[in-house]
């Protein structure tokens, strides 16, 4: 067999074991992979997506999901996606920004005013065309997830103020925008797979991190992290993602089933994160975590340069955004 033949056939497989739909059977099998434990809120919103699509579809189309970095890391799944030999994914909007710059709204410190502010440009036209951006890339954005905020836990002394992040390396997405917030604030971003996060901070290659309470707690990043600061520098939601050749593939009943499931699980998830963030904050405290509570406004200040900076960039995206903050 010569290498063209060879490689034909591996890319046959390939696209059978990661988009799946079997010529045997009339079940249409679309696989997701993503890189959280299978504890976690999110994946548990997934589960509950693809229930809900074997509801919808009769039996006729399922979700397999594969947690834990099964199929890769976060940026090896979207590339797999890219290329058709993986249906699905759950990214952060963070690492989404190097794919279509809207996604880079969301990187922005202290953008939204509170909660209500964030679900209303998720919810709205702002959000659906933030989604819609990087088709262009064969990525579709399908909804986002609640992931909360993001905060520093850190392993030697915590984090009051900015200055306190002077000399300290800290773990950040793939993410042009995180690297410079962190590195505004005072710290040195140092950009780690989530996967190899555990590791490097047993092993001194960081000094702390970035997450939100969940991701913290299930992640057991609190046996090596002992202070935990809320400061609430962003709100960067998890976006599931769609290949296009995917999504093309789908007839129209197929994917009026499929967006029924996503919009459930949407609803179900931002019930189950408020419970999960609750639990998580409870826990790491009985485990010895120093939960602090520090003044924002040191936080705020220090990074108005990376608003002036993105203005210049997208101003009609920060102003409709601002627009809905001030009201």
């Amino acid at each position: 067999m010569n290498l063209k033949k060879i490689a034909s056939s591996v890319l046959i497989i390939v696209a059978m074991v990661f988009f799946g739909c079997s010529e045997k059977s009339d079940v249409k099998v679309i696989k997701l992979g993503h890189g959280l434990d299978a504890s976690h809120p999110v994946h548990k919103a997934m589960v509950f997506m693809s229930e809900e699509l074997v509801k919808n579809s009769n039996g006729k189309m399922r979700i397999d999901i594969y947690p834990s970095q099964q199929l890769g890391t976060e940026r090896e799944c979207v590339e797999l996606l890219q290329i058709g030999s993986l249906g699905m994914t759950k990214v952060s909007a963070s690492v989404l920004e190097g794919f279509a710059s809207s996604f880079t709204i969301f990187n922005l410190p202290y953008i939204f005013r509170d909660e209500d502010h964030l679900f209303a440009i998720l919810d709205g036209e702002i959000g659906k065309n933030i989604l819609k951006s990087s088709e262009k890339k064969l990525i579709k954005g399908v909804c986002y997830f609640d992931a909360g905020s993001r905060s520093f836990y850190t392993k030697e002394k915590p984090v009051n103020s900015p200055k306190d992040l002077t000399g300290l390396k800290i773990r950040t997405q793939e993410s042009a925008t995180s690297v410079k917030l962190v590195n505004t604030l005072g710290g040195s971003a140092t950009p780690i797979s989530w996967g190899e996060l555990y590791t490097a901070l047993q092993q001194g290659v960081v000094d702390g991190a970035e997450n939100n309470p969940p991701s913290f707690y299930l992640s057991r990043h609190y046996e090596v992290c002992k202070y935990y600061s809320l400061d609430e520098h962003t709100a960067v939601p998890d976006v599931l993602i769609i290949s296009t050749k995917v999504w093309e593939s789908l007839n129209d009943e197929e994917q009026g089933w499929f967006q029924d499931a996503v919009d459930a699980a949407v609803i179900y998830q931002r019930k189950i994160w408020k419970e999960a963030s609750e639990d998580a904050l409870k826990k790491v405290a009985e485990a010895g975590v120093e939960i602090i509570y520090p003044d924002k406004k040191p936080f705020e200040e220090k990074v108005v340069s990376l608003y002036e900076e993105y203005k210049t960039s997208d101003p009609d995206l920060y102003n409709l955004i601002h627009e809905i903050k001030s009201k």
